[in-house]
């Protein structure tokens, strides 16, 4: 679960090759086994001579408290914080580490880990894992929702719900893409409340009825759905999506457009870049369901989006051994 952040930051450290790893592991999420997981981190680090430390824990609530474990550990012995696991991980630990100055390092383990794939790593964990060993910082963007950090993307209205409907269907039925798309398909097809919203932005107001509004932080998932204004997350931008209100078929008509990498040049969707944003749900809505990185909370209204004042030292692969993106 994303957290807000602590004020202050401190400049990003270099690397000499020897730091050690602290490791936070989410043996609840993932798509192996977590003991096979954490054999496979601990053989390669050993044999490779590296210390490192994980630190496991079984539920998301858990991970806040672990994250700050292992920076703590991290800035005391100059090494680097690790996440393993899913996007939620991802995020909770790296809301953490935003403005520590601690390199930041993943072990991707979820079902279609965009943020690391954006970045050439690996979703193989011993493939991962050795990239590590040879891995270089770059300081990347993080978007922020009221002060809470997403790597992704953040999202409200309907897109909750479908990950919420997705995360039950994946309890249900196993963590693969074809599960998270039936989800979907089921949970469009019910009824859907209309937000009646109110945008701004460069101090422009503009009122709209739509299912969902969604934030992206991800430029390999926005290129992937067709979004145009996907390369302006490469230049210290958001890309904000939105649909005019339409029912089911139509609904359906965008899911395939999506797929299909068209999204953006449907009628009925609107998308823009943008600095800071923010979204108004009228007097009477205090409260409101988001979803930042597929893990779902309650925030106060208005929603304020915009790019993090500090960067994320993240560990990438050398150019070699990244990988294109997926």
């Amino acid at each position: 679960m994303t957290q807000a952040l602590p004020t202050g930051s401190a400049p990003a450290r270099s690397l000499s090759g020897n730091e050690p790893f602290f490791i936070v592991l989410n043996t609840g999420s993932g798509r192996e086994d977590a003991s096979v997981t954490r054999e496979t981190i601990s053989r390669i680090l050993d044999e490779a001579g590296r210390r490192h430390r994980i630190i496991a824990i079984d539920s998301g609530a858990e991970l806040p408290k672990a994250a700050r474990e292992a920076l703590e550990a991290a800035r005391a012995e100059n090494g680097v914080v690790v996440a393993a696991g899913g996007d939620g991980t991802l995020n909770a630990v790296a809301s953490v580490v935003l403005g520590s100055g601690v390199p930041f390092g993943i072990l991707p383990q979820g079902t279609f880990n965009f943020f690391g794939r954006a970045h050439g790593i690996s979703q193989d964990t011993e493939a991962a894992t050795r990239a590590l060993l040879e891995a270089r910082i770059e300081e990347v963007q993080v978007g922020m929702l009221n002060g809470n950090a997403f790597l992704i993307n953040a999202s409200v209205g309907l897109y909750p719900q479908l990950l919420e409907d997705r995360e039950a269907y994946k309890q249900r039925y196993g963590r693969s893409r074809l599960v998270a798309l039936w989800s979907g398909l089921v949970t469009l097809f019910r009824p859907h409340r209309q937000l009646r919203i109110t945008l701004e932005r460069d101090g422009e107001e503009r009122l709209l009825r739509t299912p969902t509004v969604v934030v992206g932080n991800n430029t390999l998932q926005l290129e992937r759905i067709g979004i145009a204004e996907a390369p302006a997350t490469r230049q210290g931008k958001l890309v904000a999506m939105t649909v005019r209100p339409v029912g089911t078929l139509a609904l359906y008509g965008l899911l395939l457009s999506g797929l299909f990498s068209r999204l953006g040049e449907a009628d009925q969707v609107i998308s823009f870049a943008f600095d800071k944003l923010s979204i108004g749900l009228g007097r009477k809505v205090r409260k409101v369901k988001v979803a930042m990185d597929g893990e779902i909370t309650w925030l106060q209204t208005p929603l304020v989006f915009e790019v993090a004042r500090d960067r994320l030292p993240l560990l990438v692969p050398p150019p070699e051994q990244r990988l294109e993106p997926a």
